[in-house]
């Protein structure tokens, strides 16, 4: 079992940064940042896996956000740039112990999911 605990999210202005971090209780196969946004289903947002670090990042947010991982500290980070309006959401951290095949975009792959962090932008 993999318990996840999401810090730092917050109020922000349009074009600032912030960064999520997401500590797991034990290591996982992959990781990865949902997003739901008010009125809206979950999206996928970035994913790494644990042992070679590849990521995978929505498209709405390549150039903006990066996935990043340490390995020490069995922790994923969420770096995000210049943030808009529409990033507002609940930024939920993800988890799968399962290794091998499965869409890293598919909420169905990962077995554990934290409480989520509230990120909001405001022009």
């Amino acid at each position: 079992q993999v318990q996840l605990v999401e810090s730092g999210g917050g109020l922000v202005q349009t074009g600032d940064s912030l960064r999520l971090s997401c500590a797991a209780s034990g290591r996982a196969s992959r990781m990865a940042w949902f997003r739901q946004a008010p009125g809206k289903e979950r999206e996928f947002v970035a994913s790494i896996t644990w042992n070679f670090g590849i990521t995978y990042h929505a498209d709405s947010v390549k150039g903006r956000f990066t996935i990043s991982r340490d390995n020490a500290k069995n922790t994923v980070y969420l770096q995000m740039n210049s943030l808009k309006t529409e990033d507002t959401a609940v930024y939920y951290c993800a988890a799968t112990e399962t290794s091998g095949g499965g869409a890293p975009y598919s909420e169905q792959l990962y077995e554990y999911w934290g409480q989520g962090t509230q990120v909001t932008v405001s022009s």
